[in-house]
């Protein structure tokens, strides 16, 4: 009787712990929510629905994605914060609220330094210095759009999605290394700035590639430079900053996955592992590099190391030139 007795406890302690550990090893048995923190149509949207959509076939689960814009990116991004650690919520990002909303909006109510299991960085891409029709034939290189914001001090406007944004850091970055300023010129999102850019209401704008290659290619907009360290394979003719005699401005735009803080460990491994694969589909892998979105699909260790030296870096940006989130 006593050995039966020690039996059934022990078979009761085991299935206990199967069932502490079960959720996380049927991960996912319901649909995920994929939120994307700005409207959609945008870059980050498209991203996450690719991504999502080859995730959805892999897991044989649905993933959802709801858009939750607004403030910087910081709406969406305490939501995903807020939810449960079991990998039914996730977050598609540009570095807005992971590394640009803390320094600009006062109570943030999410720390994302702490607050976020960070998964991988899907893609990045350089940001391409571009000039209105009007401007064109009077802009042929970098030193060119130097020495006009050195000649028409605050006057030069640079369109830019919003306040806060990967296009507005740049200019900022740019016009501290070029000691000279333009005109911060804010719109609601990529689309009208480059509307008005190609309109010839604004001078010239730093914009993500993939968001202007085929106006570029069409001639409806003048390529000047791309920010980062080695040329565009879909603009191989457009110089770097650097090759065109400005050093420090090496920018990158990127979209990153994270969930929130403490996913469980295999968890985690399975869906880095899942995104990753998503990224190598050629299909997939085709759609983004025709746009000039670079695959990266890095480790959390890596993506976690990179956003602790984008929060730092980014920081020293907005403080040096005063950046508002208005």
């Amino acid at each position: 009787m006593k050995a039966l007795k020690t039996a059934t406890a022990a078979l009761c302690v085991g299935l206990a712990a199967l069932g502490a550990s079960a959720p996380a090893f049927a991960w996912p048995d319901k649909s995920v929510n994929v939120i994307v923190p700005f409207p959609a149509g945008g870059a980050t949207d498209t991203i996450a629905r690719a991504v999502s959509n080859h995730l959805g076939t892999q897991f044989k689960q649905t993933f959802v994605v709801e858009n939750k814009a607004g403030a910087t990116g910081s709406i969406g991004a305490a939501q995903v914060a807020r939810s449960p650690a079991d990998g039914y919520t996730l977050l598609v990002s540009s570095l807005a609220p992971f590394v640009v909303a803390p320094h600009l909006m006062k109570n943030l109510p999410y720390d994302p330094l702490k607050d976020f299991t960070y998964l991988t960085v899907a893609v990045q891409a350089p940001n391409v210095l571009v000039v209105n029709p009007t401007l064109a034939p009077k802009l042929n290189n970098l030193q060119d759009v130097i020495a006009m914001l050195k000649a028409k001090p605050g006057a030069v406007s640079f369109a830019t999605s919003g306040a806060g944004s990967s296009d507005h850091l740049t200019a900022e970055l740019f016009w501290q290394k070029a000691g000279a300023k333009g005109l911060h010129v804010p719109y609601k999102g990529g689309a009208p700035a480059i509307t008005d850019l190609l309109g010839g209401q604004v001078d010239m704008s730093f914009q993500n590639v993939n968001a202007v290659v085929q106006h570029i290619k069409a001639g409806k907009l003048k390529a000047i430079a791309v920010t980062g360290d080695k040329r565009s394979p879909v603009l191989p003719d457009v110089p770097t900053i650097a090759e065109s005699g400005l050093q420090g401005v090496e920018v990158y735009s990127w979209q990153g996955i994270a969930a929130p803080r403490n996913l469980p460990a295999d968890v985690k491994a399975k869906l880095q592992a899942g995104i990753v694969k998503a990224l190598k589909d050629p299909a997939l892998t085709k759609q983004f590099t025709d746009v000039g979105l670079e695959i990266v699909g890095n480790s959390p260790e890596e993506f976690t190391q990179f956003q602790a030296r984008e929060f730092a870096r980014w920081k020293q940006v907005i403080e040096t030139g005063g950046i508002t989130a208005n």
